[in-house]
């Protein structure tokens, strides 16, 4: 009652105005993403973009009015696709393609706009406004797009008419006949789309169903009376475009039929087992999409129906997996922490290539390799959407969170409004955040500056510092290990596993034993990484085994040519040259302190601290960092411990056992605070 009474009518103003700037940042980002990728586009070479133009266009821009579209088999789309786009390819050609990328454009910010208008309610008024913008980010920066925008294909086209015929702004009278229209012209230019005649029948929408059906039916004869070889090639020698575009077998067709090629399978047996899973699939999605329909779910429904088309088709190129994007609209998950499982899947899915998703192993590459078919087949057949009736659907299981607690020193925490969650975190989510934040510092690793003039330069200004501090001990000690077999290949070896294995088994036990621990941990480790990767590029440095002239002998990948930059086995792998600070220190310092906080016993304890002292014994006897090296990665280390506790205060809480541990909040208290959450 204070609260309202001192700030009751101000309250709403600055909630609206946070919105304001919130929608207004996120309009700018969506134009900035829309502008830079219409310039990626227009800024490549011109035989490397609008190449599947080149169908309606013959030598020097010049607009084909004879011969065939599937002469070379480049062009994938239908006869009537062909003739109906033909004319606006000219002024395609002769601009540069300007006005045919700003047209796509203009398709995929009328689709996000209408999908988003489709979301299933009730929508607060913000998500309502910001769902828009975030919308047309998302699909913008979506792979289908890009490559649509790159080849110079429309298959942005027919998802727009199939979801403005099943989410239409508005129903009138006549809305089945035009519904109808639209569903048909869609199935014109891509006869997978014939899938949403029986959902609009199944839906009680058999009007539009009769009229879809019948337009199709018009647009491809008018087309096979216009080009009746062309149609001839389509549907007949190509069974509805079966073997245009790329080859069938190629990680580019993301269908049924290419996934059963690449696994070897050919010939009839293969026909009739694609035939077999596609029809499957064809009737258990339309079964689920039906039933998303009736629950006022309607861009639920298309999303389903289209991920069975991308199942279901001969051929399913990237340009034509927009619909796997449109799954975003699907509500999942018990808790709500498990909320945001479904959707950053669908996103990482649609927007980055395969190696980042997955590791490039014989084991995960396959899933990879297959993760937009993968993808396609989850939400058309296994993702459990929740219904609008279900009582999870406003109201998933809260998560358990406790108030931030001051710090010893004013003004922290800083961020104030940050609850520490006390649940454990869910497992898809985690794994997949890792990975793409492993990807994300190895690629901004080894892009970091690597000129090896600088970094010897910086190598001697260390070994001067260290000679003047008296700790220049790494040559003497290199060369000791060196001298013992047995010691040598010992350190190699640990050098080379420990540093991935032993975080990874520490963050795995936490998640397991301790959650709250795990949060708070992982946070650290993941704040001094970023910090460490800022070292990376302020200061390119040559670890003492990359020092010409200096005898150093690098114990794992022997002898090396110093007159050339580019040597040794891990040059490949990552930048040779970011070793300040040394995060072979900082990770190993890292799992020695969250061991001596967790562990049971003073031996435990004292355990864990050895770790890190073995790996500064490791990595200055294989001469992969100074001593130097090892005190920023330590640094780095207590930064990150440091900034966790500025930002979200001391983390009593975290490492406290929950529930029921000395200190921590009992379960009734976590429960009331997660309420508010």
């Amino acid at each position: 009652m204070v609260d309202a009474g001192r700030g009751g009518p101000a309250g709403p103003r600055r909630a609206g105005s946070r919105t304001v700037l919130a929608l207004g940042a996120l309009w700018l980002l969506a134009g900035a993403l829309a502008a830079r990728q219409a310039a990626a586009v227009l800024l490549r070479p011109p035989e490397h973009r609008f190449t599947d133009l080149a169908s309606w266009t013959g030598a020097h821009g010049v607009l084909r009015t004879r011969g065939s579209f599937y002469d070379d088999d480049r062009f994938t789309g239908t006869p009537f696709g062909g003739l109906v786009l033909q004319p606006l390819t000219r002024a395609a050609e002769q601009s540069l393609g300007i006005g045919w990328t700003i047209g796509t454009l203009l398709l995929v910010v009328a689709l996000a706009l209408v999908a988003a208008r489709a979301l299933p309610g009730p929508l607060s008024r913000r998500t309502a406004l910001l769902a828009a913008p975030v919308a047309v980010s998302l699909a913008v920066l979506s792979l289908p797009v890009r490559s649509a925008l790159t080849l110079g294909q429309t298959s942005v086209l027919p998802v727009l008419l199939a979801v403005l015929a099943c989410c239409p702004p508005r129903r009138t009278e006549g809305s089945g006949r035009s519904a109808g229209v639209l569903a048909g012209l869609a199935a014109a230019l891509q006869p997978a789309v014939l899938l949403f005649v029986p959902l609009l029948r199944l839906t009680g929408r058999r009007r539009a169903a009769a009229v879809a059906g019948g337009t199709f039916a018009l647009a491809t004869a008018l087309a096979w009376a216009a080009a009746p070889r062309d149609s001839w090639t389509y549907w007949i020698h190509h069974v509805a475009g079966a073997g245009l575009g790329d080859r069938p077998d190629g990680l580019a067709n993301q269908s049924l039929h290419g996934l059963l090629l690449r696994l070897g399978l050919r010939g009839p047996a293969e026909i009739a087992l694609c035939a077999a899973l596609a029809a499957a699939v064809a009737v258990l999605g339309l079964r689920r999409a039906v039933r998303y329909a009736r629950d006022g779910q309607p861009l639920l429904a298309v999303a389903v129906t289209g991920c069975v088309t991308v199942a279901a088709s001969p051929t399913a190129f990237r340009h034509q997996q927009l619909w796997i994007l449109l799954a975003l609209a699907g509500r999942t998950g018990r808790r709500r922490a498990d909320r945001l499982v479904w959707p950053v899947l669908v996103v990482l899915v649609t927007t980055l290539p395969s190696r980042i998703i997955v590791p490039d192993n014989p084991v995960l590459a396959p899933l990879g390799d297959n993760a937009p078919l993968l993808a396609a087949l989850a939400a058309a057949c296994a993702v459990p959407f929740l219904t609008r009736g279900s009582e999870l659907w406003e109201r998933p299981t809260p998560t358990p969170v406790v108030d931030p607690q001051p710090g010893r020193l004013p003004g922290i925490p800083l961020a104030r409004f940050w609850k520490r969650p006390l649940n454990r975190p869910n497992l898809l989510l985690e794994l997949m955040l890792i990975r793409v934040g492993y990807f994300g510092y190895a690629y901004i690793r080894g892009s970091a500056p690597d000129e090896r003039s600088v970094a010897e330069a910086h190598g001697r200004q260390i070994l001067g510092a260290e000679k003047l501090l008296h700790v220049d001990v790494e040559h003497a000690f290199n060369h000791f290990v060196a001298g013992v077999g047995w010691l040598e290949h010992t350190m190699n070896y640990y050098y080379g596993t420990f540093h991935f294995l032993l975080p990874l088994s520490v963050l795995g036990f936490l998640y397991v034993r301790r959650p709250a621990t795990y949060r708070w941990a992982r946070t650290a480790l993941a704040l001094a990484t970023l910090l460490a990767l800022v070292g990376f590029w302020a200061y390119p440095l040559a670890p003492p085994r990359l020092m010409p002239g200096l005898g150093y002998i690098d114990t794992a990948n022997g002898p090396q040519d110093l007159a050339h930059p580019d040597f040794g086995a891990l040059t490949e792998l990552s930048n040779q040259y970011a070793a300040m600070p040394s995060l072979h220190i900082g990770w190993s310092l890292w799992c020695g302190v969250v061991i001596a906080i967790v562990a049971p016993g003073p031996w435990t304890k004292a355990l864990g601290m050895v770790y890190p002292l073995l790996t500064f014994l490791v990595i200055v006897g294989t001469a992969n960092h100074y001593v130097l090296d090892a005190a920023g990665g330590a640094a780095v280390v207590a930064s990150g411990f440091a900034l966790q506790y500025a930002l979200t205060g001391p983390g009593r809480q975290a490492l406290a056992r929950i529930p029921g541990a000395r200190g921590a909040p009992d379960a009734s208290a976590a429960e009331q605070r997660s309420a508010r959450v």
